[in-house]
């Protein structure tokens, strides 16, 4: 088997709730999908997590054009210098993280021409049954001048979150903090959502990076009563979440995966991770291995088609370490690129997929949509949403 073509085409995810997070408003995603085409008529399924990253693919793709496919370390060695792996540290490699997407479709295939889901060839499953939180934050709607309106008040986001639990059986929690300058207002939120959902309810928080070190502290302090799981970026840097946990008892996880720095300040304790910022499938099993050695969770973050959210579920099945949570937007996405997608959780969870390689398939016709979407109002940014074709998608449930 040989590869003839690698297709990376850029693509807009939108979401039907647009949040509030330090960084402005958030409608939705920009991502490029990756298919590695073979002679057998074979064809591999992988995804960036950033738009760059798809251009770099196309840059990279002569390198692998008549490499076998099942060959996933050539593969790996004729597009990256041998350095180029920091698979311990997390500070991948721009190429590498290229690689990362390929590396999908590469298993994709690999699955396919063994005629086994992903995670039997990773070892088996200890789970089929993928757990997933569910996402709240302040919803903005967007005005016809091109402003947003805010909902900012708690019992809004309370409400949202009792109603996910009622129509979708959903325990398991994730929401942004640091929203405004008020940080009083996001205990006050951050209560009343104890105080509706319960003492059985799972909560975790990402505030990405929005406090303060001193602002963090206060927060943690006033959050610690309420049995918050983790709250992820606090602060930006690990030195100051390093002395974040001198002050409080909560966990504190982030994006940021630099295992080695984190041994080293004590801090954080969990990784929010994704396949491709560390170069593939092995290196993301690899890092899992060397934070369970060191006592670190691990689970995978959100904004991604069903293509990464299937990966993320094989993983997550055969890697017995990654017990907590993923994050997901699933509940959200008014479109995407596959088959059976938009998932939606039950009761928490989703079952693994169970069909050969990554177990989803592509869905030419939305994946058309999605870039023409692209093509006709330009990336997804944050605070900068100008969608004009939203009639195509008016017909998709809200929740």
């Amino acid at each position: 088997m040989k590869i003839t073509n690698i297709i990376a085409t850029p693509i807009n995810i939108r979401n039907s709730f647009h949040y509030t997070w330090s960084a402005g408003v958030l409608s939705g995603f920009s991502r490029a999908i990756i298919q590695v085409e073979t002679d057998e008529g074979i064809v591999g399924l992988g995804e960036t997590t950033t738009l760059d990253q798809g251009k770099v693919v196309e840059d990279i793709a002569p390198l692998l054009i008549g490499k076998n496919p099942l060959d996933i370390a050539g593969c790996e060695l004729a597009c990256l210098p041998e350095w180029k792996t920091l698979s311990i540290t997390g500070g991948c490699h721009p190429i590498a993280a290229a690689f990362g997407a390929i590396d999908m479709a590469l298993w994709d295939i690999k699955g396919k021409v063994a005629n086994q889901p992903l995670y039997q060839l990773l070892g088996g499953a200890y789970r089929k049954e993928i757990t997933f939180t569910e996402y709240f934050g302040i919803e903005s709607t967007l005005q016809s001048d091109g402003s947003y309106k805010k909902d900012s008040r708690p019992e809004a986001i309370a409400e949202y979150c009792v109603k996910m639990r009622e129509e979708h059986g959903s325990t398991f929690f994730e929401g942004k903090m640091a929203m405004s300058d008020n940080f009083w207002q996001d205990i006050h939120i951050i209560k009343m959502l104890r105080e509706r959902l319960g003492k059985e309810a799972m909560i975790r928080l990402d505030a990405n990076y929005g406090y303060s070190l001193p602002t963090a502290k206060l927060v943690c302090k006033h959050l610690e009563e309420l049995d918050i799981r983790n709250i992820e970026d606090p602060v930006a840097l690990y030195e100051d979440m390093a002395e974040l946990k001198q002050f409080t008892r909560m966990s504190i996880s982030t994006h940021l995966s630099d295992l080695r720095r984190a041994v080293y300040a004590g801090a954080p304790d969990n990784f929010c991770i994704h396949p491709v910022i560390h170069g593939g499938i092995m290196n993301t099993i690899r890092f899992i291995g060397a934070c369970e050695q060191f006592g670190k969770g691990v689970w995978f973050y959100s904004g991604d088609t069903g293509i990464a959210t299937s990966v993320y579920m094989h993983l997550s099945a055969a890697c017995q370490h990654v017990t907590e949570p993923s994050q997901a937007l699933l509940r959200w996405a008014m479109n995407d690129v596959i088959e059976e997608g938009p998932f939606r959780p039950k009761n928490n969870v989703l079952s693994v997929p169970e069909k050969p390689g990554i177990g989803v398939t592509l869905d030419k016709a939305a994946l058309a949509a999605a870039h023409k979407d692209y093509i006709d109002n330009g990336p997804v940014r944050s605070s900068y949403y100008n969608f004009k074709n939203r009639d195509q998608y008016t017909r998709m449930p809200r929740y």
